[in-house]
């Protein structure tokens, strides 16, 4: 391998332990296992195995009943997982608003398996929101507008938007309810909070996906809708809360 380049061939397992070494050297300046284990929250017999892996890959130094260390190339690759723990905890709660605690959880299931890419494209995005002028507001537009972050369908009107641009954008938008069969859409948002939102979603029915109104039911409810080669019901409480952007009639 590469002086230049970290270790890419870690399980997420693996990779976890290597952070918990990085953090405890940084914190501690040392690492042992028990200090693993009771930081991982596992026996220390489960630690074990894992550090004999380790330090096979040339990653610690690891001897019985001593101390654990990073060897150079170690301390760079665990500098690196360290580094997308930390970017993405800080996308998830300072920028999308998420709680610190399930911030944490997510940046940690996250940074095994998004690409550098990805991770990229994520640290250009705060980049942005330091550096411009407008980053910030920009940010707080977000975290302010009551279409996307309540129960609320009406604007409030709280931003640079003008009145017009405003207005022009809500005579586009119609509920999925509001089509008639043949008909269809760009979703662009699904309202509100909670259990019936994350179903929609879990659905697919997300930003950007195309819809189209198949059939409604004689009494009203459900509705059939097709899009990406499914066919799926939706109850009416459900299909009004799916905002879209009308297609042109044909």
């Amino acid at each position: 391998m590469s002086d230049d380049l970290p270790n890419t061939d870690l399980s997420e397992s693996l990779e976890d332990y290597l952070e918990t070494i990085f953090e405890l050297v940084r914190d501690h300046k040392v690492a042992r296992i028990r200090d693993i284990a009771a930081a991982r929250d596992v026996r220390s017999a489960s630690v074990i195995p894992a550090m004999r892996r380790l330090a096979e890959m040339g990653l610690i130094t690891y001897e019985k009943r001593e101390f654990i260390d990073l060897t150079p190339e170690g301390d760079m690759t665990a500098r690196r997982i360290y580094a997308r723990h930390r970017t993405l905890t800080r996308f998830f709660r300072d920028v999308l608003g998420i709680p610190n605690d399930i911030a944490q959880k997510d940046a940690c299931s996250l940074e095994h398996s998004l690409s550098d890419e990805g991770m990229d494209h994520i640290v250009r995005f705060l980049e942005f929101i330091s550096s411009c002028p407008e980053g910030g507001s920009v940010l707080a537009r977000f975290r302010n507008c009551a279409l996307v972050n309540g129960e609320s369908r009406t604007c409030s009107g709280g931003c640079s938007v003008s009145a017009s641009e405003r207005m022009q954008s809500i005579a586009k938008t119609v509920s999925l309810r509001d089509l008639k069969p043949g008909q269809s859409g760009t979703v662009i948002r699904i309202d509100g909070t909670g259990p019936v939102r994350q179903r929609i979603l879990d659905m697919g029915l997300i930003p950007g996906v195309h819809v189209i109104l198949e059939r409604v039911s004689p009494a009203g409810d459900p509705i059939w809708i097709k899009y990406q080669g499914s066919q799926l019901s939706l109850r009416r409480k459900e299909a009004q809360r799916v905002l879209l952007e009308r297609s042109p009639s044909p």
